[in-house]
Protein backbone atom coordinates (compact mmCIF):
# COMPACT_ATOMS: atom_id res chain seq x y z
CA UNK A 1 0.00 0.00 0.00
CA UNK A 2 2.75 2.03 0.73
CA UNK A 3 4.38 1.91 -3.04
CA UNK A 4 0.66 2.91 -4.33
CA UNK A 5 -0.05 5.86 -2.05
CA UNK A 6 3.96 6.77 -3.19
CA UNK A 7 2.73 6.86 -6.54
CA UNK A 8 -0.60 8.93 -5.87
CA UNK A 9 1.33 11.37 -3.44
CA UNK A 10 0.49 14.51 -5.24
CA UNK A 11 -2.70 13.61 -6.65
CA UNK A 12 -3.48 12.99 -2.74
CA UNK A 13 -2.22 16.64 -1.98
CA UNK A 14 -3.92 18.48 -4.50
CA UNK A 15 -7.85 16.70 -3.85
CA UNK A 16 -6.91 17.54 0.11
CA UNK A 17 -5.85 20.99 -0.62
CA UNK A 18 -8.84 21.32 -2.68
CA UNK A 19 -11.57 20.31 -0.96
CA UNK A 20 -10.37 21.81 2.30
CA UNK A 21 -9.63 25.10 0.35
CA UNK A 22 -11.44 25.10 -2.09
CA UNK A 23 -8.55 27.36 -4.43
CA UNK A 24 -7.74 24.98 -7.29
CA UNK A 25 -4.72 27.35 -8.23
CA UNK A 26 -3.29 26.99 -4.24
CA UNK A 27 -4.30 22.68 -4.42
CA UNK A 28 -2.53 22.75 -8.02
CA UNK A 29 0.85 24.59 -7.45
CA UNK A 30 1.09 22.73 -3.84
CA UNK A 31 0.32 18.98 -5.97
CA UNK A 32 2.95 20.22 -8.84
CA UNK A 33 5.50 21.03 -5.85
CA UNK A 34 4.88 17.84 -4.12
CA UNK A 35 5.31 15.85 -7.08
CA UNK A 36 8.47 17.61 -8.14
CA UNK A 37 10.03 16.98 -4.15
CA UNK A 38 8.97 13.40 -4.14
CA UNK A 39 11.25 12.92 -6.95
CA UNK A 40 14.27 14.80 -6.34
CA UNK A 41 13.87 13.23 -2.55
CA UNK A 42 13.86 9.56 -4.46
CA UNK A 43 16.70 10.38 -6.27
CA UNK A 44 18.50 12.23 -3.42
CA UNK A 45 18.47 8.90 -1.45
CA UNK A 46 18.75 6.39 -4.36
CA UNK A 47 15.56 4.75 -4.30
CA UNK A 48 14.69 3.71 -8.09
CA UNK A 49 12.06 6.68 -9.91
CA UNK A 50 8.65 3.74 -11.20
CA UNK A 51 7.04 4.45 -14.54
CA UNK A 52 4.25 4.81 -12.65
CA UNK A 53 5.59 7.48 -10.39
CA UNK A 54 7.38 9.60 -13.59
CA UNK A 55 4.10 9.21 -15.04
CA UNK A 56 2.56 10.99 -12.56
CA UNK A 57 4.75 13.71 -12.09
CA UNK A 58 4.23 14.15 -15.69
CA UNK A 59 0.58 14.26 -15.47
CA UNK A 60 0.72 16.92 -12.26
CA UNK A 61 3.00 18.99 -14.34
CA UNK A 62 1.13 18.74 -17.62
CA UNK A 63 -2.44 18.81 -16.86
CA UNK A 64 -1.87 20.89 -13.38
CA UNK A 65 -0.06 23.78 -15.69
CA UNK A 66 -2.98 23.69 -18.33
CA UNK A 67 -5.46 23.58 -15.37
CA UNK A 68 -4.36 26.74 -14.25
CA UNK A 69 -3.80 28.46 -18.16
CA UNK A 70 -7.14 27.74 -19.39
CA UNK A 71 -9.22 28.23 -16.32
CA UNK A 72 -11.75 26.63 -17.68
CA UNK A 73 -13.87 24.20 -15.81
CA UNK A 74 -15.05 21.94 -18.76
CA UNK A 75 -11.74 21.12 -19.41
CA UNK A 76 -10.97 20.26 -15.35
CA UNK A 77 -13.97 17.95 -15.48
CA UNK A 78 -12.61 15.98 -18.52
CA UNK A 79 -9.02 16.32 -17.19
CA UNK A 80 -9.92 12.63 -15.20
CA UNK A 81 -10.37 11.14 -18.05
CA UNK A 82 -7.19 11.99 -19.96
CA UNK A 83 -5.01 11.17 -16.46
CA UNK A 84 -7.52 7.43 -16.63
CA UNK A 85 -6.22 7.06 -20.31
CA UNK A 86 -2.80 7.34 -19.24
CA UNK A 87 -2.64 5.12 -16.07
CA UNK A 88 -4.28 2.36 -17.83
CA UNK A 89 -1.57 2.60 -20.91
CA UNK A 90 0.74 2.25 -18.07
CA UNK A 91 -1.49 -0.56 -16.64
CA UNK A 92 -0.79 -2.59 -19.64
CA UNK A 93 2.95 -3.23 -19.18
CA UNK A 94 2.65 -6.70 -17.99
CA UNK A 95 3.90 -7.27 -14.53
CA UNK A 96 3.27 -3.75 -13.26
CA UNK A 97 0.88 -4.87 -10.09
CA UNK A 98 3.61 -7.17 -8.40
CA UNK A 99 5.87 -4.15 -7.13
CA UNK A 100 2.36 -3.82 -4.94
CA UNK A 101 2.02 -7.37 -4.04
CA UNK A 102 3.25 -8.53 -0.28
CA UNK A 103 5.94 -11.23 -0.87
CA UNK A 104 3.90 -14.06 0.35
CA UNK A 105 1.42 -13.05 -2.35
CA UNK A 106 4.20 -12.95 -5.14
CA UNK A 107 5.58 -16.21 -3.99
CA UNK A 108 2.10 -18.08 -3.88
CA UNK A 109 0.13 -16.56 -7.06
CA UNK A 110 0.85 -17.39 -10.25
CA UNK A 111 2.23 -14.96 -12.88
CA UNK A 112 -0.85 -15.83 -14.69
CA UNK A 113 -3.40 -14.32 -12.57
CA UNK A 114 -1.08 -11.14 -11.39
CA UNK A 115 -1.01 -10.07 -15.04
CA UNK A 116 -4.31 -11.10 -15.68
CA UNK A 117 -5.50 -8.41 -12.68
CA UNK A 118 -3.32 -5.87 -14.37
CA UNK A 119 -4.97 -6.04 -17.20
CA UNK A 120 -7.94 -5.72 -15.53
CA UNK A 121 -7.02 -2.66 -13.61
CA UNK A 122 -6.03 -1.23 -17.00
CA UNK A 123 -9.81 -2.23 -18.49
CA UNK A 124 -11.88 -0.37 -15.41
CA UNK A 125 -9.28 2.93 -15.67
CA UNK A 126 -10.41 2.90 -19.42
CA UNK A 127 -14.09 2.57 -18.64
CA UNK A 128 -14.03 4.46 -15.73
CA UNK A 129 -12.11 7.45 -18.05
CA UNK A 130 -14.86 7.18 -20.65
CA UNK A 131 -17.57 7.11 -18.02
CA UNK A 132 -16.32 10.41 -16.54
CA UNK A 133 -16.06 11.96 -20.10
CA UNK A 134 -19.74 11.26 -20.66
CA UNK A 135 -20.77 12.91 -17.07
CA UNK A 136 -18.42 15.37 -17.46
CA UNK A 137 -20.17 16.75 -20.62
CA UNK A 138 -23.65 16.34 -20.13
CA UNK A 139 -23.90 16.81 -16.15
CA UNK A 140 -23.94 19.61 -13.45
CA UNK A 141 -20.44 20.67 -12.38
CA UNK A 142 -22.11 19.56 -9.05
CA UNK A 143 -23.03 15.65 -10.16
CA UNK A 144 -20.08 15.92 -11.92
CA UNK A 145 -18.33 16.25 -8.41
CA UNK A 146 -20.36 13.78 -6.93
CA UNK A 147 -19.35 11.30 -9.64
CA UNK A 148 -15.32 11.84 -9.61
CA UNK A 149 -15.58 11.95 -5.59
CA UNK A 150 -17.57 9.25 -4.96
CA UNK A 151 -18.27 6.99 -8.17
CA UNK A 152 -14.68 7.03 -9.55
CA UNK A 153 -13.05 6.89 -6.17
CA UNK A 154 -15.45 4.16 -5.00
CA UNK A 155 -15.53 1.60 -8.15
CA UNK A 156 -11.18 1.57 -7.31
CA UNK A 157 -11.99 0.99 -3.91
CA UNK A 158 -14.14 -2.34 -4.60
CA UNK A 159 -12.19 -3.49 -7.37
CA UNK A 160 -9.14 -3.42 -4.80
CA UNK A 161 -11.47 -5.09 -1.88
CA UNK A 162 -12.50 -7.53 -4.82
CA UNK A 163 -8.44 -8.65 -5.51
CA UNK A 164 -7.62 -8.26 -2.08
CA UNK A 165 -10.01 -11.29 -1.39
CA UNK A 166 -9.79 -13.34 -4.52
CA UNK A 167 -5.93 -13.08 -3.91
CA UNK A 168 -5.74 -14.12 -0.19
CA UNK A 169 -8.32 -17.18 -0.81
CA UNK A 170 -5.99 -18.08 -3.61
CA UNK A 171 -2.46 -17.68 -1.41
CA UNK A 172 -4.44 -19.66 1.40
CA UNK A 173 -5.46 -22.15 -0.62
CA UNK A 174 -1.88 -22.97 -2.37
CA UNK A 175 -0.46 -22.62 1.40
CA UNK A 176 -3.08 -25.32 2.51
CA UNK A 177 -2.29 -27.44 -0.58
CA UNK A 178 1.69 -27.06 0.38
CA UNK A 179 0.83 -28.06 3.77
CA UNK A 180 -1.11 -31.23 3.46
CA UNK A 181 1.48 -32.35 0.33
CA UNK A 182 4.30 -31.47 3.13
CA UNK A 183 2.27 -34.10 5.40
CA UNK A 184 1.71 -36.55 3.29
Amino acid sequence: MREFLNDLLSTLVFVALYLTLGDIYIATGCAIAAGIAQVVYFRLTQRPVDAMLWMSLGLVIVFGSATLYLDDPRFMMVKPSIIHFAIAAVMLRPGWIGRYLPPIAKENLSQRMISGWGYGWSVLMIVLGISNIAVALTASPEVWGFFASVVLVGAKLAMFGIQYVIFRQAVIRRLEANSSVAAS
